[in-house]
């Protein structure tokens, strides 16, 4: 979708989310945002509304189902929307041990629950208006399984294929579905990684691709392209080829 007019972005107190909104905000937009950290969720906001957007802020915690519906309910009755784009996610490794249950479990309530819980609410709208676009926030981990952060890798992974079986099922229905991919991107969730990322990318730069890509209703924006090449090599090796490779790769903490 070129021009949407009334967008909504999660996880938008940091990070991409951030970057997304700023990038949107303008005259004649309205954006609902909405984050865990008030503060930065406030800061963000007002920023945008020096752009000259209107927006609507709220901290609710994307994990909690009954909460997203309330809300994006509500936003949808008082301004159609155009665009979601559910980029609320959490990271966490292993730090060269075992994932606890606790962290897994967080994990894909927040990064696949919490995408269920910000298109379901506003999917029937958007059906009833044959009108709408769709972005999913997925990563290039979520192509091959990696040594050190098993659940963030598989929650990203549901996201893609979800993502990408949605877009199948809505395209003659007027809603466009988009899945993005990005590789290392600098926020606070990348910030603690303490091993070299290769094709570190700022955020401001990130969200202009993604913000081209969605325009153009792409399926699938992947980037940067020479890591997402270099990963999807790595997922159309066999096993037994790389498994040793991937043992020896710096682990999440």
């Amino acid at each position: 979708m070129r021009d949407p007019r009334a967008i909504v972005i999660t996880g938008a107190s940091s990070g991409i989310g951030e970057a997304l909104a700023c990038a949107y905000a303008a005259p004649g937009v309205r954006l609902a945002l909405t984050g865990r950290d008030a503060g930065r969720l406030g800061a963000v906001a007002d920023r945008c509304r020096s752009l000259g957007a209107e927006v609507e802020e709220a901290v609710v915690d994307a994990a909690d189902r009954a909460a997203m519906a309330d809300w994006l309910g509500g936003l949808d009755r008082r301004a159609p929307v155009d665009l979601v784009i559910a980029n609320a996610g959490v990271s966490a490794g292993t730090g060269g041990g075992t994932e606890s249950e606790e962290q897994a479990r967080r994990i894909f309530q927040v990064n696949v629950d919490g995408v269920l819980n910000t298109v379901h609410p506003l999917l029937p709208g958007m059906q009833a208006r044959r009108r709408g676009q769709i972005a999913l926030m997925a990563s290039l981990a979520g192509f091959r399984g990696m040594p050190g952060a098993p659940a963030y890798c598989a929650s990203k992974a549901a996201v893609r294929v979800y993502g990408e079986s949605l877009r199948g099922d809505l395209a003659g229905q007027g809603i466009g579905v988009s899945v993005i991919c990005p590789g290392f991107v600098k926020s606070r969730m990348t910030a603690v990684n303490r091993f070299p990322m290769p094709f570190l990318m700022e955020t401001d730069r990130a969200a202009q691709v993604i913000r081209r890509g969605l325009a153009r209703n792409r399926g699938r924006i992947s980037f940067p392209w020479p890591m997402a090449a270099a990963v999807w090599l790595l997922a159309a090796l066999p096993a037994g080829w790389t498994d040793a490779l991937l043992r020896q790769a710096p682990r999440k903490g």
